[in-house]
């Protein structure tokens, strides 16, 4: 996590233990979440497998050795349990992110699995926190550290990352119990959890084999996957008996508490300081489950209605709010767990929330630092933490550098990442340069934003074709500014903007989702097609056939209008402008319903951002609204427009109401007509946007009627 993936790999190549197997898989993980390059993909898929097959033996034999940890918390060889969960759902990742759509549907099989395996581990904490009274926790601390003590691994006391320095013992001999004579809180503990049936052998293959996450299970079952010889003990005393360098580690900066409701006492109010947590491995596994379990509910909560089918492979459903307390819970622990629990909620705050629209806010009724808004003090404070935990990694600067532009310091972004340090992960530089490039788009510096896409495309082979559409883009806006004043000039831009765009084609549908072209890449060749059609129709340049702006249109993409000052909103108004503009446009009064209601859509976009949202409704009624959803439909269309309309509508109600119960459910209506609408361009990425919407209006309802 601080940029030396390097030397993480020559550590982890000392060993061969399950925790060593799934290091070396998360580090080629993290490239490839990082950049998405077919050959680093396949090696994490490699890696992980052999992780995922070491660990489910190591947790079969830790169940059979009386010699292994014992916890008062959970059962014997859950931390394999917690690898083997670990494994799988970078599995998933990795799989749902390969082109192959075989290795997607079989990464939502894994996350199935991985869910009953994490549900497991958090049923055992639960069980353990009802059995406990405040003056038992004490003494279960005493005894886990016994176990551990009794399997000959007394040095794995000794602080490990994520783990804190043991107080002095006070138990009495008569208190310690060896693993061969449990106490009678672990004999309780056992009785709860009976031992695993660690025989059966599960195909991911075989659909049939799976059960539904809701069914009955027992506790940590995991699929019996290697038979490897592997010396369980000493790989849990090598990862207990790692130690963190810095003795002062528990000593850092406290993050905001946050404002999570519990009926019943949970390990989630407990701090890493806490009696609980009573080992190392203790450590490990509840932050490791909490990083895990966390990121599966979030993720799962975010998927659009478009691919609302995927949920019947998962078998369960997101939580957003327990999603994102658990992983909060997660950044408490200095370890690889918190850390990337700290990156992922960064990135959802940074990037998902900054992305949508309808979010919780006091206005609403809701607490200014309510997890599912935007928490920004509690953000920034986790920022500063893990800028201070890894001074060398350019990922926290390029948190730090979302953070200043989803806090509209858009030129604060900028210089952070034109710094000229590079980091030694060219996936890094490369999402470095892109978001220098959606910032200066979003400046509407057009130069700089077309030579900065351009240098997107030799840093990363993602999406070719909208680094040069955007591109083209970018000089189309620069030829229409220059078109009356210096023709020499505009010529040399219009000469480069039909370069590049027609480059677009050529470029797309080299990379795939799920065995589906990038949204993306479709969207920029029908627009491209769209263009050509237009100029041959028309008899024009194909520079002149290009439409409204779309520049713009990429900005509301990318949803740049919430990053941006008055200042740089007034500049979009007056590019929307040009085209209506006949001493400019010549040509818009051949456009049809279609063009126009793409100006529309952006220009009332634009307005809300600047607060003007009657007049911004108004646009949307008559120039989209009030024609037949039908009209907008038809080859080279820009079907997106109908449903974006009637979403910007629910937008604008939330925006300028104070919770009023009738333009709350006034805007609900207008999301939930979005949420069935039929297929359209763009329409998983809209449909983040409502699903978002959906989530925020189902809480503040639940609020309203004093839930």
């Amino acid at each position: 996590m601080d940029d030396d993936l390097d030397a993480a790999e020559a550590g982890l190549g000392q060993g061969n233990s399950s925790f060593h197997k799934l290091g070396k898989g998360m580090t080629s993980t993290l490239r490839a979440t990082l950049g998405f390059e077919p050959e680093i993909m396949r090696e994490a898929s490699e890696r992980l497998a052999e992780a995922e097959t070491q660990s489910s033996a190591d947790h079969q034999r830790a169940q059979r050795d009386p010699h292994a940890y014992h916890s008062s918390i959970y059962s014997p060889g859950s931390e394999f349990a917690l690898c083997h969960a670990e494994s799988q759902l970078m599995i998933a990742v990795v799989g749902v992110l390969n082109e192959s759509l075989t290795d997607g549907i079989k990464g939502f099989y894994k996350l199935r699995k991985a869910y009953i395996t994490l549900d497991g581990l958090l049923e055992a904490e639960k069980r353990y926190m009802q059995g406990k009274s405040a003056g038992s926790i004490n003494g279960s601390r005493r005894n886990s550290i016994d176990s551990l003590r009794s399997t000959g691994s007394a040095r794995s006391m000794k602080r490990m990352p994520g783990g804190f320095e043991d107080e002095p013992s006070t138990s009495t001999p008569t208190q310690r119990q060896t693993a061969h004579e449990p106490n009678a809180n672990q004999k309780d503990l056992e009785e709860a959890n009976p031992p695993l049936d660690s025989g059966r052998v599960m195909d991911d293959d075989a659909i049939d084999e799976f059960y539904d996450a809701h069914e009955g299970r027992e506790v940590n079952r995991i699929p019996q996957t290697g038979t490897e010889n592997v010396d369980v003990n000493g790989a849990t005393e090598k990862m207990a008996d790692m130690s963190a360098a810095n003795p002062s580690v528990s000593n850092s900066r406290t993050l905001p508490s946050q404002p999570v409701r519990q009926t019943t006492q949970h390990m989630l109010d407990h701090d890493p300081g806490s009696e609980v947590f009573a080992n190392p491995i203790d450590i490990f596994i509840h932050s490791g489950s909490n990083l895990c379990f966390g990121f599966l509910l979030l993720l799962i909560s975010m998927i659009p209605p478009a691919f609302s089918k995927l949920l019947f492979i998962i078998g369960f459903h997101g939580d957003r709010d327990r999603g994102l307390g658990m992983l909060w819970q997660a950044t408490k622990f200095h370890n690889i767990n918190g850390a990337m629990a700290g990156l992922i909620l960064l990135g959802y705050y940074n990037g998902i929330v900054g992305f949508c629209d309808i979010l919780p806010d006091p206005r609403h009724g809701f607490e200014e630092d309510v997890l599912g808004g935007y928490p920004k003090e509690r953000c920034e404070a986790l920022l500063s933490d893990m800028r201070t935990r890894y001074p060398k990694s350019r990922l926290w600067l390029l948190e730090e550098a979302r953070t200043q532009a989803a806090n509209r310091r858009l030129e604060s972004a900028i210089d952070l990442l034109s710094d000229g340090i590079k980091s030694p992960l060219k996936q890094v530089e490369a999402l470095e340069m892109f978001e220098k490039s959606l910032n200066v788009m979003y400046l509407h510096r057009y130069a700089l934003c077309a030579d900065s896409f351009i240098n997107c495309v030799s840093l990363n082979n993602w999406s070719h074709a909208l680094y040069y559409y955007i591109a083209g883009a970018a000089h189309v806006e620069l030829y229409r500014r220059s078109k009356s004043s210096d023709p020499t000039t505009a010529q040399a831009h219009a000469q480069k903007a039909t370069e590049l765009l027609r480059q677009v084609p050529k470029h797309a549908g080299k990379k795939k989702f799920m065995a589906r072209q990038l949204p993306f890449d479709v969207f920029v060749v029908r627009k491209v097609n769209k263009w050509e059609a237009r100029a041959k129709e028309w008899s024009v340049p194909f520079i002149d056939a290009v439409g409204v702006s779309p520049v713009e249109e990429m900005i509301y993409f990318w949803n740049g209008y919430k990053r941006m000052m008055p200042a740089q909103l007034e500049d979009s108004l007056a590019s929307l402008c040009w085209s209506e503009d006949p001493s400019r446009n010549w040509l818009w009064e051949r456009e049809g319903l279609d063009e126009r209601a793409v100006l529309a859509v952006l220009r009332a976009a634009t307005l809300r951002n600047l607060g003007r949202f009657e007049e911004a409704k108004t646009i949307l009624k008559r120039d989209v609204i009030a024609h037949d959803r039908t009209l907008f439909k038809g080859h080279l269309r820009d079907d997106w427009t109908a449903p974006t309309a009637h979403y910007e509508m629910g937008v604008n109600l939330w925006m300028e109401g104070n919770g009023d119960k009738e333009t709350v459910r006034e805007c609900a209506e207008w999301v939930e007509k979005v949420a069935r609408w039929e297929s359209y361009s763009m329409d998983a990425r809209i449909g983040l946007k409502v699903t978002t919407a959906q989530d925020t209006l189902k809480k503040w309802e639940v609020r309203r009627r004093g839930g």
